[in-house]
Order: C-alpha cells, then sequence, then structure tokens
C-alpha cells in the first residue's frame, strides 16, 4: 500500500456503524419523532426532527434536536475510536446522520444570532468533511 499523498499525521477516518432498524424504518414510512422514542442514540433521527422544525420556523425547537443529536454523534464517533479530531466522512453513510446534525445546530445557531458557535460549528463541519456542507445543502427539504 502506497503512502504517497496520505497525511501521516492525519488520522484514519472515524467510520460510524449502520443503523439498519432506523434506515429501513424510515424507508418505509415511519415517522422521525416516533422513532426518537425507539432510537435516541441515533443521530440520524434528531437530524431529521431538528431540519423539519427548522424548516417550519421552529427554531429553538430545531436548536434543542440539533443539540442532543449533535451530542449522540460525538458519544457514537467516540465509541468508534475518534479523539477529537480527523475526518468523519460524508461518503460513509452511517455518518450523515452526525453531519446534518451538526449543520443543522449551525443553522439554528445563525437563526439566534450565537456568533462564537457558528463559527465553530461551521469549522468543524468543515474539518470533519470539507464536502459535507456542500453535500447537505443539496438534500431535498
Amino acid at each position: 500500500m502506497s503512502i504517497v499523498g496520505r497525511n501521516l499525521m492525519e488520522p484514519e477516518p472515524t467510520l460510524l456503524p449502520a443503523e439498519p432498524e432506523v434506515t429501513e424504518s424510515l424507508a418505509a414510512g415511519e415517522e422521525p419523532v416516533d422513532l426518537a422514542a425507539k432510537h435516541p442514540e441515533s443521530s440520524l433521527v434528531w437530524a431529521l426532527l431538528a431540519e423539519d422544525a427548522l424548516s417550519q420556523g421552529y427554531t429553538v425547537e430545531g436548536y434543542a434536536y440539533a443539540r442532543v443529536g449533535y451530542h449522540r454523534g460525538l458519544d457514537a464517533l467516540r465509541r468508534s475510536g475518534w479523539r477529537g479530531s480527523g475526518p468523519v466522512p460524508w461518503s460513509h453513510e452511517p455518518n450523515r446522520g452526525f453531519l446534518r446534525s451538526l449543520a443543522a445546530l449551525g443553522q439554528a445557531a445563525t437563526a439566534i444570532g450565537e456568533t462564537e458557535e457558528i463559527r465553530r460549528i461551521q469549522t468543524f463541519l468543515r474539518d470533519c468533511d470539507p464536502s459535507a456542507p456542500e453535500q447537505i445543502a443539496q438534500l431535498p427539504r
């Protein structure tokens, strides 16, 4: 295996485990609010709740949902070996719930004018995966 072009100081990407019960339930039409009660550890469920609340103008509720998804995601990242830095690639689908929660938290922080939080979240999201903000912006709303 060649190491040319790889930054040896950067940690390996963190890849969260799949959540087949959650993704299958969502595909079957189950509502995120119902899934949050069954799978409170799922960042994806909290991200969906946050995005929905924010799209309807419920900023405080969206902020709260996003904050839960963000913290649940940090817990999952740590369990998966993440040590506070390093890539969390959007290309790995199970990472998307955390990344979407982080982006929703940034959106809510922007709406309430939490300036330092906005900058911190933007940096963190880009550090996780520079393509994540663009990928998230392209999601259907």
